[in-house]
Order: structure tokens, then C-alpha cells, then sequence
């Protein structure tokens, strides 16, 4: 494996925000509700949680010594997530800090009053977690990972390494996914002249449904949206891939490292670790309505040659050039 360069690319009342004074008491031990959305037994995300409390330590947060963090894990489950988002609110924490769309608006559907912190939200604007970018207002604030053009961006890459692309598919789960890609993926389609495919999956088998409907005829190609669901269903969608002979480009590196084709998305370790400031303004008396919400500021890209090479396809010198990590 070789690595390369990073690649760039009316809540808000006094009586809601008992923590300004808090603040004041230096010896407290402040305590951290965490929702994870994914599987704790999943080593993509418990490698990345690390960025966040190592963050807050560098900040002067320890837990065991002055803060305390309850940390659930959803494993993409819809119900899990909504019942640990209640089981969370009822601790009565100081700040949550949650990952993904599903995490964040359950957890807001359940408190008015205690802050929240996002990382992983797609489109906090379309999916309702915030009014706007500026001064989000109210209680929550964060990290969005995407921007709705990357839709386009994932069809593009694929045209890209893929000569003669004539259909592709955008894979999700209606569930757990936001459908601000949508308009930059069929924007794409119609620029490169590919037919766009929507791909809604809710199990296993309609994955394998799709993907082999997908590879019955020469030209077919897969983009897999960023979302909970194909996060943890991510094997059989590889290996659904590599069966039909469907070329597929992913959000994250962890695609490529497990067998996809090509990965492009936002460096999730900086996220976290820029979502650690805003815990620590908020513990330290600011209000996350008055913290604009950002977006990702580094990106990675990278290339599976195995995979690339069994598919029968060369990869370009002009991803070569500008992959972080390509895998041998």
C-alpha cells in the first residue's frame, strides 16, 4: 500500500443554557453523551473515535478526570438509534456529540435544551437538523461530511476510470440516507450522456438484486451513496460488485482497503477532530446556535489496482496522479 500526499479538494433562552455558568466551576467533571451510528465491533469506526477524544484531551478534556463520556453505538440500526438517543437525553449530559443524520435528529427529536454536536450529517439543511449554515440557532451545530455536489463528482470519477460508461446506479437505503445527491448525480448523468439508475436497498438480497440487474449488460456502473445502512452492509456490496463485473466508486478509503474500486470523500479523522472545538466552546459557556456549521476542508481518493485489474480496467494517470492511497 502506498500512501501519498493529503489530497484538498426561539431556543435559544437563558433557561436553556445552564452551562455558561457551569463553566465557572473548574473542578466539575463535565460529562459527554456520544451516539455513534455505527457498529463498535467495526473497525472503521472505532479507529476514528480516537481523533475525537485525543482532540478534547488536547483541549484539556480527560476523560476520568474532568469529563466523563457515555459513548452508545447504533450498528445502523434505526430503532437501536432512536432508543439510544432517549437512553442518552435521559443522562441529562452536558453536550452530545453524535455521528450521522439518523444519530443527530434522533437525538434532537428527544431534548430541547441540552447542546448537540454533529459529525458525519450529509445535508443538515434538507434533513431538517438546522435552519441554516451561518447561525444554525437553537441547540445543535457541527460538521456536515458532504456537499450535495459530490453526487456528480462520484458519477464523474466513474466515467473517468471506466470507458464506455452508459448506466449507472446510486445505491441506498431510503431509511438512512438524505437525497440531496440526487440533483448533482442526474446533472452528471445527463452531462456525461449516462442513464441514471435509483437504486433504493433495504436487505442483503435487494443489494444483490440490484447489483446483478446492474451487470447484466456491458457499460453498467455503481455509486454507492454515504450513508449508515451501505456502511455496514458494505461486504456484500463488494462482493456483489466484484461477482457482476460492476465497477463501483465509494465515499470512504475503507471501500477500497476492503475491495472496491475507487474512493473519494472527506478526511473523517479531521472532522472529528475539528468537531472537538466546538465541544469544547460549548462546555466552556458558548451557544452552538452561534457556531456556524462547516464543511470538510480535506479530502482523500483511493484505488484499488487489484480490483481495478480484475475488472479488466487502467487505471488513468489522472487518478493515479491524484490518489492519496493506491493499493496493491
Amino acid at each position: 500500500m502506498i500512501k501519498r500526499r493529503t489530497f484538498i479538494a426561539g431556543l435559544g433562552s437563558a433557561a436553556a443554557w445552564p452551562l455558561a455558568a457551569r463553566a465557572q466551576q473548574g473542578d466539575q467533571v463535565r460529562r459527554i453523551g456520544v451516539l455513534m451510528g455505527g457498529d463498535e465491533n467495526d473497525p472503521v469506526y472505532t479507529g476514528i473515535l480516537p481523533a475525537l477524544t485525543q482532540a478534547l484531551e488536547d483541549l484539556g478534556w480527560t476523560d476520568g478526570r474532568n469529563v466523563r463520556m457515555d459513548i452508545r453505538w447504533a450498528g445502523g440500526d434505526a430503532n437501536r438509534i432512536r432508543a439510544l438517543a432517549a437512553q442518552l437525553v435521559g443522562l441529562h449530559p452536558d453536550i452530545i456529540f453524535t455521528v450521522a443524520t439518523p444519530a443527530t435528529a434522533a437525538v434532537q427529536r428527544e431534548t430541547r435544551t441540552i447542546p448537540i454536536v454533529f459529525a458525519g450529517v450529509g445535508d443538515p439543511v434538507a434533513s431538517g437538523i438546522v435552519e441554516r449554515l451561518d447561525r444554525p440557532g437553537g441547540i445543535v451545530t457541527g460538521f456536515a461530511n458532504f456537499e450535495a455536489s459530490l453526487g456528480g463528482k462520484w458519477l464523474e470519477l466513474l466515467s473517468e476510470i471506466v470507458p464506455g460508461l452508459k448506466r449507472a446506479a446510486i445505491m441506498f437505503n431510503p431509511d438512512t440516507a438524505v437525497s440531496s445527491f440526487m440533483p448533482s448525480f442526474e446533472t452528471a448523468a445527463r452531462s456525461l450522456k449516462v442513464v441514471p439508475i435509483i437504486a433504493p436497498v433495504h436487505s442483503d438480497p435487494e443489494i444483490e438484486t440490484a447489483i446483478i440487474a446492474l451487470g447484466r449488460e456491458p457499460g453498467g456502473g455503481l455509486v454507492v451513496m454515504p450513508e449508515l445502512f451501505v456502511f455496514a452492509h458494505r461486504a456484500p456490496i463488494i462482493l456483489a460488485a466484484a461477482r457482476n463485473n460492476v465497477p463501483a466508486v465509494y465515499s470512504f478509503p475503507f471501500f477500497a482497503r476492503d475491495g472496491g474500486l475507487l474512493s473519494y470523500g472527506p478526511d473523517v479523522g479531521d472532522d472529528f477532530r475539528r468537531a472537538a472545538t466546538y465541544v469544547d466552546r460549548i462546555l466552556r459557556g458558548e451557544k452552538p446556535g452561534d457556531l456556524p456549521v462547516q464543511f470538510p476542508t480535506k479530502f482523500e481518493m483511493a484505488v484499488n489496482l487489484k480490483t481495478a485489474k480484475a475488472l479488466g480496467l487502467t487505471v488513468p494517470q489522472s487518478i493515479l496522479l491524484r490518489a492519496d492511497e493506491v493499493i496493491e
